[in-house]
C-alpha cells in the first residue's frame, strides 16, 4: 500500500456520495465532515489538527454559495483540497543557501528514523544540482554509523569526512574548515540519534548548533511511527528550533498522518520525503501535489519531474525517430523498460496519473513480469532484436529456455510488443506519452 492510499480511498468514497446529489443540505455536509474526521484520525492525523481542519472546511462548505451551487459536491472537494494544501504548508519549502559558502545543514533525529541514509540521498540530490557536498560523520556512538555514512557518500559520489570518535563539535568544526579549503559549498552533518529523546542528546546537538551556526537544521522523522513522530518533531523544535522536516518511508504501508500533522504542530515545513531505498529516492515536498494525490487527482508534475530526471533524451529521440520510420525494435522496447524502471515503483507512478491511483493495484502492475520481459529480450540475438520478424516458433523455444521463462511468456511479450508498436505509431506527439512509451497493460 502506498502513501495515503487508504485515506485517499476513504475520502473518495465519502465524496462520491456528495457528488451524486444535485443539491446538498447542511445536514449532509455535516455528516460527510464527521466521516472525513474519522478517516483523518484513522490515518493517524493529530487529534487537534483533524478537529481544526474539519472546523475550517465545514465553515466554508456550509456557506450559502456552496449549498446553492450547481455542483456542490465538487465545490466541497475543492475546499478540502485547498485546506489540505494550507495544512501541509501551501508551497514547496526550498533549502536556504548561505550567502557565504559553505551552506551548513545539520541533520538530526532519533535512531532508526533513517537520518544517516537521508544524508546520502540529500548529498546525491544536491550533487545533481551542481553542488559539491561534504558528508560529515558526527554520530560517534552508534556502531557502524560512520561506515554507513561513508558508504552513503560513496554511493552518492560526494566527499566524506570523519575523525573517528573525537568530540562531535570538534569534528564539525574541522569538517567546515576542510570544506572551505577544498571548495565544498555544502556541508551535511550527520549527528547522533538515540532511541528516545534525552538530555545528553539534546545538549550535544545544542553545542554543535552553537559552534557551527548551521544554515539549516533538518529533522528526520519516520512516517511509520505515526503520532510519536509528531511528538518527536515538537520536542526537537522546542530545543533546537529546526528549520524543516524530512519524512522517511513514505513508500511503505503508512497511514500518512505525520505528513498532515507536522507543519500544524511545529510550524515548520516538510522539505523533502524519502520514497524508497535507492540513493535517488528523495523528492522535494509539494503540498499542492500531495493534496491532489490524497484526493485521487494524480500528480502529473511530479511524474514529469521523475521522467525528466530518469529519461535519457538522446535514447528517447532515437526511439521517436524509429517510430516515425516504423522501425521500432526490441532494442527500443528494452530501452523503454529500463527508462521506466528508473522512475521508480510502477504502482507509485500509476498513482500519479489522474484517476489511476485507486484503479491500479499491485496485482495490475506486475513488476516481476517486466523483469521476465527484459530477460526474454536479452536472450534474443542481436539480429532478432533488430528484426522481430525473424522470431519463429523454433526461435521462441530457444529464447524461452535461455531466459528461464515459458513459450507462453515469450508469446505474451511478442503480442505486447506488437500492440505497443501500433499504439505508438498512432499516438499523438504529447511529451509525457513519448516519455512513458504508451500505456502498458501489465
Amino acid at each position: 500500500m502506498s502513501l495515503f492510499e487508504s485515506l485517499g480511498d476513504r475520502l473518495n468514497h465519502i465524496f462520491s456520495k456528495l457528488t451524486k446529489h444535485g443539491k446538498l443540505t447542511e445536514l449532509e455536509i455535516k455528516q460527510a465532515m464527521r466521516e472525513v474526521r474519522v478517516a483523518l484520525l484513522e490515518a493517524d492525523v493529530n487529534f487537534l489538527v483533524a478537529k481544526d481542519f474539519i472546523n475550517k472546511v465545514s465553515e466554508k462548505a456550509i456557506g450559502e454559495e456552496i449549498l446553492n451551487s450547481l455542483t456542490p459536491g465538487q465545490q466541497v472537494i475543492k475546499i478540502v483540497r485547498d485546506e489540505l494544501i494550507t495544512l501541509m504548508g501551501e508551497t514547496n519549502a526550498k533549502l536556504t543557501v548561505s550567502p557565504n559558502p559553505p551552506t551548513i545543514i545539520m541533520m538530526c533525529g532519533l535512531q532508526g528514523a533513517g537520518k544517516t541514509t537521508m544524508c546520502g540521498k540529500l548529498g546525491a540530490m544536491l550533487k545533481k544540482q551542481g553542488k559539491k557536498p561534504l558528508l560529515v560523520a558526527c554520530d560517534i556512538y552508534r556502531p557502524a554509523a560512520i561506515e554507513q555514512l561513508r558508504i552513503g557518500a560513496k554511493n552518492a559520489g560526494v566527499d566524506f569526512f570523519e575523525k573517528g570518535t573525537a568530540n562531535p563539535v570538534k569534528i564539525a568544526e574541522a569538517a567546515i574548515a576542510q570544506a572551505k579549503k577544498m571548495g565544498n559549498d555544502v556541508v551535511i552533518i550527520d549527528t547522533a540519534g538515540r532511541l528516545q529523546i534525552n538530555e545528553d542528546l539534546m545538549k550535544e546537538l545544542e553545542n554543535i548548533k552553537k559552534e557551527v551556526k548551521p544554515t539549516e537544521i533538518l529533522l528526520t522523522i519516520d512516517a511509520m511511527t505515526g503520532q510519536e513522530s509528531v511528538n518527536v518533531a515538537k520536542e526537537f523544535n522546542e530545543r533546537l528550533e529546526i528549520s524543516g522536516v524530512l519524512v522517511t518511508k513514505l513508500d511503505g504501508d503508512t497511514r500518512g498522518g505525520v505528513a498532515l500533522s507536522v507543519k500544524a504542530v511545529t510550524g515548520k515545513p516538510i522539505k523533502f520525503c524519502g520514497t524508497g531505498e535507492k540513493i535517488g529516492d528523495i523528492e522535494p515536498f509539494y503540498p499542492d501535489r500531495m493534496a491532489s494525490r490524497i484526493l485521487g487527482m494524480g500528480d502529473v508534475l511530479t511524474l514529469i519531474d521523475k521522467a525528466q530526471a530518469s529519461v535519457d533524451e538522446a535514447q528517447m529521440k532515437k526511439i521517436e525517430e524509429n517510430i516515425r520510420k516504423n522501425t521500432f525494435t526490441f532494442e527500443d522496447f528494452l530501452v523503454q523498460f529500463e527508462q521506466i524502471g528508473k522512475m521508480g515503483n510502477l504502482a507509485d507512478i500509476a498513482a500519479m496519473i489522474p484517476g489511476m491511483g485507486s484503479k491500479f493495484k499491485m496485482a495490475d502492475i506486475d513488476e516481476n513480469k517486466i523483469k521476465k520481459y527484459k530477460a526474454i529480450i536479452q536472450s534474443m540475438t542481436k539480429k532478432e532484436r533488430m528484426n522481430p520478424d525473424l522470431i519463429k516458433a523454433s526461435n521462441r523455444k530457444r529464447i524461452a529456455a535461455g531466459s528461464a521463462t515459458t513459450i507462453q511468456e515469450v508469446n505474451s511479450l511478442m503480442k505486447q510488443f506488437e500492440q505497443t508498436k501500433l499504439m505508438m505509431k498512432n499516438m499523438n506527439n504529447g511529451k509525457l506519452q513519448k516519455m512513458l512509451g504508451g500505456k502498458f497493460k501489465f
